[in-house]
């Protein structure tokens, strides 16, 4: 088929590398370039680099309600556009531009965590299960028709970063898969249940302050939901330390956010209820370390006290 592919992160460059296998890639969208880094150097995102290196047309409008954009894209007479965390609003007049319409590869079980965040919301929710869902996409906020799913178990170890990786696999085969349904005319568009809808809100750094008054489960959860970004942290002594991997101590209880002990297995705080075990930590402008090797950087003794600031 031709296709169109709009898509910005690493998750997308994964589907786009699987398209180029299979399909013709008529243009590629994706976000401008930004500042990013320690130097906060102008860098392209992996879609982009990802299409460069395959000679393909990039290209990188701030909206796509312009009538220039909307001509450009028109002028391709693409088959179907596939879309994967994009990040730009498709206006209906783009949505109907390809003869199949335009394809979304959304990282949850539809209609469950509509939205920016669906990765980091499952984990903090506590799912046990997650996955892909192929989307015909409308003018909502993934709202559209499903076409095809997979589901995806959500292990009690793992991070935003490890499941987003395999969802980025399982997306890439999903997308494969339906476009290969649609072009036999096999794919069954179903509707979602709106009531059963729930939304995956944009992450802010605020939220990962820690709040040692919570569940020692719920804290482990959004260690685990940060991870890379933001980054859970909390204050000790007026310093901000990120914590970048915790374990649950549920048979221990003392005053949220005293320390308990602090050896070389993990620095154990009070929870709310419970207590955590922090197994990996970072100062500022150092590097995450072991708590073995954190302690002996800045040591930290049973009493002292974890706070929001």
């Amino acid at each position: 088929m031709k296709v169109i592919f709009a898509g910005t992160p690493q998750f997308a460059a994964s589907a786009l590398s699987a398209l180029l296998t299979e399909h013709q890639i008529i243009a590629v969208l994706t976000q401008p370039d930004r500042q990013a880094g320690r130097g906060m150097h102008t860098t392209a995102s992996p879609v982009k680099q990802l299409a460069l290196q395959h000679g393909l047309t990039v290209l990188q409008p701030a909206t796509l309600k312009t009538e220039e954009i909307q001509r450009s894209l028109a002028a391709l007479e693409a088959d179907v556009m596939v879309v994967a965390a994009y990040g730009l609003i498709l206006p209906k007049a783009v949505l109907q531009l390809p003869r199949h319409g335009c394809l979304n590869i959304h990282a949850s079980l539809l209609p469950r965590w509509r939205g920016a965040a669906p990765i980091q919301r499952a984990i903090l929710a506590g799912d046990k299960e997650t996955g892909i869902t192929i989307m015909q996409m409308d003018e909502g906020l993934d709202t559209g028709d499903m076409l095809l799913s997979m589901a995806c178990p959500i292990e009690q170890s793992d991070t935003a970063q490890t499941l987003h990786d395999r969802l980025a696999v399982m997306g890439a085969g999903c997308i494969l898969e339906a476009l290969r349904l649609l072009g036999d005319n096999r794919l069954t568009p179903v509707r979602q249940d709106n009531d059963a809808a729930c939304y995956a809100a944009k992450l802010l750094k605020g939220e990962a302050q820690i709040d040692w008054g919570q569940d020692a489960r719920q804290i482990e959860r959004a260690v685990r939901a940060y991870n890379p970004f933001p980054v859970c942290q909390t204050g000790l002594g007026g310093v901000m330390i990120k914590i970048w991997q915790a374990g649950i101590c549920a048979d221990l209880s003392g005053e949220p956010g005293k320390v308990l002990a602090a050896d070389k297995l993990g620095i154990t705080v009070a929870c709310g209820k419970g207590a955590l075990r922090l197994e990996m930590l970072q100062r500022p402008g150092g590097k995450a370390q072991p708590a073995a090797q954190f302690l002996q950087a800045m040591p930290i003794k049973i009493g002292d006290q974890f706070s929001n600031k």
